[in-house]
């Protein structure tokens, strides 16, 4: 039997290792090229008859907000869904390049849009985290994000970043790049661009930053809400020290710079702080004027509004209408706390609370909210939103100290849970103070060509948007005399005339309604007294009897040519103490008038407005007084009538202006009747100032406020600042009109005995009607304007 054969059982012989590992890296390359082949083909099919135009990049055209300055080129308003300021490249310091290349892209002047390098260190750190978490993108990448593409986080996305990255840089050089960038991204609170954010955070520009500051704006494109200074500090802080060991690490600072910036304590400025001048009510005023004449395009088309208005005399009138409101707050009490809250016993939801409360109650100016979290006696501690615990004692307590009694109602008193406000002083100690009820104004102008020159319309804009210069219809009591004695002066009256300073009564039989006694403030009556002394002393009986003389009707229509309007002063006795309506800046426009020589301005904010490439569209054509400007009284009356109201700041109810030791100042203080309105009027040659203060809701300001007490001192106060850059000027007197006799003054044609009144006594005609103005109120006038008139008559 033969015997059978079988295969030999012995391994075939070993493969070279470097023959498998060359086998494989060939299939590895084969397939990479493969995939890599149909990845360009889809790219190229697919993908690029997709990809965007890059004219928007090209032709850049950012949506620039509406900017508000003063004459002196102070930033006072922004309006607009995205705060921007877009700055060349070579505007933007080094510092600040540094700080965003050396956390975005540090490489980014050595690759060509795609940093393949970081591409595959995320993609590892992708696949370990099995999702895709973290990115790669350069700055390239994010330009053409932030233009082009959305922000989800898939492949196909990344693609098309990556395709127009390399667009991009075909088309652009880096430093333009770059430049897109830095004005582009978003940064929080709606600033988008590195220019716009300085501003916001740090109320600066751009060229002024700090290496720390600008360490701090770099942190924000990765995360603009969890790294704002603002919002989130401990974070933001933590990311700003990472970036400044990264710009220390690649060398872009050096040792000492690092440590400084590591030490610097940064000022950031809370939210609406980013502007260093208080001119809220000058920009919405502007923002509502030139929303009247381009409508929604001024939000995104980057106008630019210079206004008449000086940084340092706004800050005065800001500051003088503030002491102004709280001086009168301190006389006259405290009123409790602004609400009470549950403090819980557990840490964590008592600081909650605190901070809920805080926020519904938020600071007004130097004014703090605070929660009251503990009374001893003579000391309160109280918690601001900050966190930080105050300890109030000794004069701080004094205006609240009734509230602090066991006997105080418990509506008022000051207990724990209590809300209420603080003021620190400049020694740093704390006293408890309260958000006033009332209101303040003040507005100054050029008298030459009504340019305004500071506006501030209320206490506190962010509290009360109604601005009370150009809205506000008030009374204005005896600072209105002025336009009354000035109409007299053309009826042959004077300085020297005398008229009996004497009581007066309307029965009801008269007026029409009820009775009508006028009295002088104090209840004191001089008799025969000169027209010059009556307008110092603000005697209004004497004004009474002067507008009786001449005739309301008279007076009425000469009041037109300082700016009032007629039917807002209809033609009665009342006329004489103010009983019509005015607004501050009309008031200030008619003592312009005195204070110019007699001409007629219209008053003006806007200067200049240019586009965002400097082209100017708009300039204000002023009329100017002695070129322009209509002549609207003569100039012998205009300088009369401010030799009179010079002695009414020398010697009468003005006399506290003394303080200010000028000689070329002018006014009249005001109060209407029951003081429910204060008013100042004054001038100097080269600026007119008008201070008011008042319930919103008209109600007494105390039987012994009078526009001296309250008026002039915030008047005083804002002209401290102004004047000293004007010159004293010496009124010169006409050459022509007037004649000095025996120390007074008179005009050429109404001297003494010929066609001079001498004095004037109506009482007569006034009780019995032969004058016409009150029994006039019965004849001929329906009964809607009977009511109207019986209003005045109530008024005084």
């Amino acid at each position: 039997m033969a015997s059978k054969s079988f295969p030999s059982s012995r391994p075939p012989p070993a493969r070279s290792p470097w023959l498998v590992l060359f086998l494989w890296l060939s299939g590895a390359a084969a397939t990479l090229a493969t995939i890599g082949t149909l990845l360009m083909a889809y790219m190229l099919i697919v993908m690029l008859p997709k990809l965007p135009s890059l004219e928007a990049l090209t032709d850049y055209q950012p949506k620039v907000p509406l900017r508000v300055y003063t004459a002196d080129h102070v930033l006072i308003g922004e309006f607009g869904a995205e705060r921007r300021h877009p700055v060349r490249f070579e505007e933007i310091p080094e510092v600040m390049k540094k700080a965003v290349l050396a956390i975005e892209d540090f490489r980014f002047y050595d690759h060509h849009g795609v940093d393949f390098i970081s591409i595959l260190r995320a993609g590892l750190a992708d696949i370990l985290h099995g999702s895709a978490a973290q990115g790669a993108s350069t700055i390239t990448m994010q330009v053409a994000r932030n233009f082009f593409l959305s922000s989800e986080k898939t492949y196909t996305r990344k693609l098309y970043e990556m395709l127009v990255a390399y667009r991009i840089e075909a088309t652009l050089t880096k430093d333009q790049i770059l430049e897109v960038y830095m004005n582009q991204i978003f940064l929080g609170q709606r600033a988008y661009g590195f220019a716009a954010a300085a501003r916001v955070y740090f109320g600066k520009d751009l060229k002024d930053i700090t290496v720390a500051e600008a360490a701090m704006l770099a942190g924000l494109p990765k995360a603009p809400s969890a790294y704002n200074p603002i919002v989130n500090p401990k974070r933001a802080k933590i990311r700003q020290t990472y970036i400044l060991k990264r710009m220390h690490d690649l060398r872009y600072i050096d040792a000492a710079q690092y440590q400084t910036a590591l030490q610097e304590v940064l000022r950031v400025k809370g939210s609406g702080k980013e502007f260093s001048v208080h001119a809220e009510y000058v920009a919405e005023t502007v923002r509502q004027m030139m929303y009247a004449q381009y409508q929604d395009e001024i939000y995104t088309r980057g106008l630019n509004v210079v206004t008449t208005i000086d940084s340092a005399e706004q800050d005065a009138a800001y500051r003088a209408v503030r002491k102004g409101v709280l001086s009168y707050e301190r006389r006259h009490g405290y009123r409790g706390p602004e609400t009470y809250i549950d403090l819980p016993a557990e840490p964590e939801a008592r600081d909650q609370a605190i901070a809920n409360a805080l926020l519904n109650e938020p600071d007004n100016g130097e004014l703090k909210a605070a929660v009251v979290t503990a009374v001893r006696t003579k000391e309160v501690q109280a918690e601001l939103l900050s966190g930080d615990t105050i300890t109030i004692t000794g004069e701080g307590l004094a205006f609240a100290a009734h509230a602090l009694t066991a006997q105080a109602p418990s509506a008022k008193r000051i207990k724990p849970g209590a809300v209420i406000r603080v003021t620190q002083a400049a020694n740093a100690n704390w006293s408890i103070t309260q958000l006033p009820q009332l209101e303040g104004a003040l507005v100054s102008l050029t008298p030459q060509n009504g340019a305004i020159r500071a506006l501030v319309g209320g206490f506190d804009f962010n509290k009360n948007k109604f601005n009370h210069v150009t809205q506000a219809w008030r009374q204005p009591g005896s600072s209105f005399k002025p336009f009354i004695y000035a109409a007299s002066l053309e009826k042959g009256l004077g300085p020297a005339t005398i008229i009996n300073d004497a009581p007066l009564y309307f029965p009801a039989t008269q007026t029409g309604g009820q009775p009508w006694e006028p009295k002088n403030y104090g209840g004191r009556y001089d008799g025969p007294i000169s027209l010059r002394n009556a307008l110092a002393k603000s005697k209004n009986l004497v004004s009474i009897r002067i507008l009786d003389y001449i005739g309301p009707k008279y007076a009425q229509e000469y009041l037109t040519r300082f700016g009032f309007d007629a039917d807002k002063h209809p033609a009665y006795l009342p006329m004489a103490l103010g009983a019509g309506l005015v607004t501050p800046l009309q008031m200030a426009t008619g003592y312009a008038v005195f204070a110019n020589g007699g001409y007629h301005i219209n008053p003006y904010l806007i200067a200049t407005v240019t586009d965002q490439r400097g082209i100017v569209i708009s300039q204000a054509q002023p009329l100017v007084a002695e070129s322009n400007a209509p002549r609207t009284i003569s100039a012998r009356n205009a300088y009369l009538m401010t030799n009179l109201l010079h002695s009414a700041v020398q010697r009468g109810t003005g006399a506290r202006s003394n303080v200010l030791r000028r000689t070329d100042l002018a006014g009249k203080t005001g109060t209407t009747n029951d003081s429910h309105d204060a008013w100042f009027a004054g001038f100097q040659h080269e600026l007119v100032a008008i201070s008011w203060l008042g319930y919103d809701h008209p109600k007494s300001l105390g039987d012994r406020e009078t526009g001296s007490g309250l008026a002039l001192p915030m008047w005083i106060d804002y002209m401290s600042r102004a004047l000293p850059r004007l010159a004293v000027y010496a009124w010169p007197r006409p050459s022509s009109g007037i004649t000095e006799i025996d120390s007074e003054l008179f005009y050429d044609d109404f001297l003494p005995g010929q066609g001079f009144v001498a004095h004037i006594d109506t009482s007569q005609s006034l009780l019995t009607g032969e004058g016409g103005a009150i029994s006039g109120t019965n004849i001929g006038v329906s009964e809607t304007e009977k009511r109207d008139i019986m209003d005045l008559f109530k008024g005084q």
